[in-house]
């Protein structure tokens, strides 16, 4: 069987022992696609970035780059897509607004249990379980009718401190 040359230097066919060989700018564009279409089905962008590295590779192996510079290529273009997109996520990342309830003041009623800090106060004309955070570990000074502040709302719990938090 004879072979025709594609590049110079370079085979596409069958060889003596029968098994194709396949340009290595085609393995990276097999890969590169692969990845790609992988991307469309996961949405996290890493694959694309990696799928955009194996084009990188194809490129340089196209342009006749030793298998080494190849990889190098590839590596350095998903490295730095890789931090890209850490980067990108890390700008879009927002700080949590502080509760509108933080800083308003609650009416101290009674103990639930004192050691624990757990006591029933009263917010918005309603009667609410509170946990007191005292300071140096001290949260049984409380007595009813103190005021005390809000700290942070946990579910229908509040968190409470005899501070006003800034």
């Amino acid at each position: 069987m004879r072979l025709r040359p594609t590049f110079p230097g370079r085979v596409i066919g069958y060889d003596a022992h029968s098994m194709l060989l396949i340009e290595p700018y085609l393995v990276w564009l097999i890969a590169g696609f692969l990845l790609v279409l992988l991307e469309m089905l996961t949405g996290t962008f890493y694959l694309l970035v990696l799928g955009i590295a194996a084009f990188a590779g194809a490129g340089v192996a196209l342009s006749g780059g030793e298998f080494w510079v190849q990889t190098a290529v590839s590596a350095a273009v998903a490295m730095a897509g890789m931090f890209w997109i850490y980067k990108h996520q890390l700008s879009l990342s927002t700080v949590a607004m502080k509760s509108i309830d933080s800083g308003q003041p609650v009416t101290f009623e009674s103990w639930l249990n004192r050691t624990a800090g757990h006591a029933r106060v009263r917010y918005r004309d309603a009667s609410w379980e509170a946990f007191v955070e005292g300071q140096d570990g001290n949260v049984g000074d409380a007595a009813a009718g103190d005021m005390l502040y809000v700290i942070a709302i946990e579910g229908n719990t509040l968190r409470i401190s005899r501070t006003r938090p800034v």
